[in-house]
């Protein structure tokens, strides 16, 4: 573990980042104190509008024969008196 003053880690930030993505241990301290730290992103599974089409239709497939589709939904929500 590192760590950095915050005047220190504004001085040297993206040093600190490559540190952080080499998988040391940044911390930044305020006063002497912990007050951060830096640590890679977690990776995020990107999700394709084709990926997302495929699984609302794989969902629409288990709904019962006759169901409403959600322009169907809709229309009847705001068809309700009171709203």
């Amino acid at each position: 573990m590192t760590a950095y003053s915050v005047a220190n880690a504004k001085a040297g930030l993206p040093g600190l980042i490559d540190k952080a993505l080499a998988g040391e241990e940044v911390i930044i301290t305020r006063h002497g104190k912990p007050v951060a730290e830096l640590r890679p992103a977690r990776a995020s599974v990107p999700t394709t509008n084709s990926a997302a089409y495929e699984r609302l239709r794989a969902n629409r497939a288990t709904l019962p024969p006759g169901s409403p589709n959600s322009v169907e939904l809709l229309n009847m929500i705001y068809d309700e008196p009171g709203i």
